[in-house]
């Protein structure tokens, strides 16, 4: 009943991401035929939209990249339409959370995300066809077990927002805590506390990333040892807590 245009128009509907409902109703052709033509006909390729610009708040792109390198990961969805972004947060920490949340929405098209409840922590999760190509970091294994650089176009970013990225980095993979320690005055033994910022990874190369960001502006930091990054002098912590400060 139906020539082969008029059934490649209906599978390519179909294609587009259209359910068969909408496309009986649009052509006027039954479901079950349109079901079938799918097995008979030569599938056409499924609508891929382009692949996105750099994201236009870039400020939060760099904190949200901080965050990702941290505590972050990219999974495909299963029927392979698209990708989740997850980044998980301690529930410790409610405005961290919060802070995550804004900046996946902010940076989705979708301007979607919601958090999905774990032992200890809360992911936030941000579905979008193209979250490999914005953190174009995402590959298979462990990310201290392979190689990670930012791309040139978010190094430009980074280098236009880097206390953005320190504080993605210091959410995710870093505290501020209190040091003591005691020290004799005029003979009398005091007890002496001052704040000192760490920032952990696994990752080497993750490591130079935040490293090289701390000189960019002028942030003092010594290498505790190959994993722990030390920040404790006086003038580097101020620094610190006026573009970072602790997690809430």
């Amino acid at each position: 009943m139906y020539d082969v245009s008029t059934r490649k128009r209906a599978i390519a509907l179909v294609a587009q991401g259209r359910s068969l409902n909408s496309v009986s109703r649009e052509t006027g052709i039954s479901r079950g035929a349109i079901r079938s033509w799918q097995t008979r006909l030569e599938p056409l390729p499924r609508m891929v939209a382009p692949l996105p610009d750099p994201p236009n708040d870039r400020g939060t792109y760099s904190y949200l990249l901080g965050l990702y390198l941290g505590d972050g990961c990219i999974s495909a969805h299963p029927r392979g339409t698209g990708h989740y972004l997850r980044i998980a947060c301690a529930e410790a920490w409610p405005g961290l959370i919060d802070a995550c949340e804004s900046a996946v929405r902010a940076i989705s098209p979708a301007h979607t995300a919601h958090r999905v409840q774990g032992q200890g922590y809360v992911s936030v999760v941000g579905y979008y066809q193209h979250w490999p190509h914005l953190s174009p970091q995402h590959g298979p294994g462990k990310k201290h077990e392979r190689r990670i650089a930012l791309e040139p176009w978010q190094q430009a970013i980074v280098h236009e927002h880097p206390w953005e990225f320190i504080r993605g980095l210091i959410h995710s993979d870093g505290c501020r805590i209190t040091n003591w320690t005691n020290r004799t005055i005029g003979g009398v033994s005091k007890r002496y506390e001052y704040p000192r910022y760490f920032f952990t990874n696994l990752s080497g190369d993750i490591i130079r990333l935040f490293t090289d960001t701390l000189d960019c502006v002028g942030v003092e930091w010594r290498m505790a040892n190959s994993r722990n990054i030390s920040i404790a002098k006086r003038a580097a912590v101020t620094l610190m807590d006026t573009h970072v400060g602790p997690k809430h």
